[in-house]
């Protein structure tokens, strides 16, 4: 029963922080106005500095906070996560300046502690059969909290461009009182390992797992495609904007019908092709849906295509939950934490690096001087990156053929 109880948490934690993400998306072209960038080219770029600088503040902070979650427990961990991204998205609200937003998307990076303390304390309690499953509720129920948010980040926007901050902020605190009342510690102290000062380098982790044979392979693919995934939270409201004039309540109608793609995928899809496949297998087929859909954006020129390619871009989340899975049941218990913030540090360089490459090159074929307009340019970038993976994983499907073997 205090499994259930823990997984019912866990989950609403997943929902009402991608609530959160999914309020601001639709508004970001506005908001970068509101801050003064000056269409959506300057936007595009204003808001990669926003997400570059969110992730390089977490990619600092992510091993600290997994290497703690696995030294003095989960929940107290999780909690004050909880309670600083409540204090982030206040910030936000009151901010009128680019500076201000800056530091808001500061604290959040050091509040990151949210997804991964999540992710560990899911592993503590699935058995590791059910963990590829389990992985995949969370990605579910953050593709629910995609469809809520932007749909209500567009209802809202009809108020104040700032209301969208203020109701993440009353979410995340009411999710705090609700974990302070329901949620029970899933590492035992027995389980528990002393904190290190290593735990404080976010190179030395991943150098650390990239030393152990198992993980290095999956943690390069992880790394590459969340590098090639992140076009689609970095440009899709500005190459939305530009491409096809869409408002902001367009974009947020079409963050939730991905929303409501990847919940099914991840909820439904998922858990029935892990019955026919090896994770492998599904992983391959992840890595296909993905690539097809990233070049097939970046040369779609006509609106109604967006719903024909959207669900297949929906069936390649079906990746990171497993990728997740390979690594976690090559782990041992007492470095899940570990684990976690090893993989949330790559996606965080990834998330650091790609708006920083990608906004430019959006720039490059949308500003006025361009010599060949194509928003969807850093769309077919991605797709060539996705091509990348696919050796890769051939060869972790041969290295585990063949470890199971002997």
């Amino acid at each position: 029963m205090s499994n259930d109880r823990a997984l019912w948490f866990i989950l609403a934690t997943i929902l009402i922080d991608a609530i959160g993400v999914g309020l601001i998306f639709p508004l970001m072209p506005d908001l970068m106005d509101r801050v003064g960038a000056g269409g959506a080219s300057n936007g595009a770029v204003l808001g990669g500095i926003l997400m570059a600088a969110y992730a390089a503040t977490q990619f600092l902070c992510a091993p600290f906070v997994g290497g703690l979650s696995d030294a003095v427990g989960r929940k107290p961990v999780l909690l004050v996560a909880l309670a600083t991204l409540a204090v982030d998205y206040v910030i936000m609200a009151l901010a009128t300046s680019f500076w201000l937003l800056l530091v808001g998307r500061l604290l959040a990076g050091v509040a990151g502690a949210t997804y991964i303390t999540a992710t560990a304390y899911l592993a503590d309690i699935s058995t590791p059969e059910k963990r590829a499953a389990n992985f995949g509720l969370i990605g579910a129920t953050f593709g629910i909290g995609f469809v809520l948010g932007p749909a209500l980040g567009g209802l809202l926007a009809g108020i104040d461009v700032t209301a969208p901050f203020w109701v993440a902020a009353a979410l995340s605190a009411a999710n705090v009182a609700f974990g302070l009342a329901v949620l029970p510690e899933s590492l035992a102290p027995a389980k528990r390992r002393a904190f290190r000062a290593s735990d404080l380098n976010p190179f030395g982790a991943i150098r650390d797992a990239f030393r152990m044979p198992a993980l290095a392979l999956p943690l390069a693919c992880m790394f590459v495609f969340e590098f090639a995934n992140m076009v689609y939270p970095t440009l899709w409201a500005f190459w939305g904007r530009e491409a096809f004039g869409w408002s902001a309540t367009m974009i947020g109608g079409t963050l939730a019908a991905y929303g409501v793609g990847v919940a099914l995928t991840q909820g439904l899809v998922l858990p029935a092709l892990l019955k026919r496949m090896s994770e492998h297998g599904v992983l391959t087929f992840a890595l296909l849906t993905g690539t097809v859909a990233a070049f097939a954006f970046g040369f779609t020129t006509a609106p109604w295509l967006v719903a024909v390619i959207l669900p297949i871009a929906c069936l390649s989340d079906m990746a990171p939950p497993t990728l997740t899975a390979i690594m976690a049941n090559a782990t041992d218990e007492d470095r899940q934490g570990v684990l976690q913030g090893v993989i949330a540090s790559l996606g965080s360089l990834a998330a650091i690096f790609a708006p920083l490459l990608m906004t430019p090159l959006f720039r490059h074929y949308t500003g006025p001087d361009t010599p060949f307009h194509m928003p969807g340019a850093p769309f077919l970038f991605a797709g060539f990156l996705m091509l990348l993976i696919f050796p890769v994983v051939n060869r972790i499907r041969l290295r585990t053929e063949t470890a199971s073997g002997a």
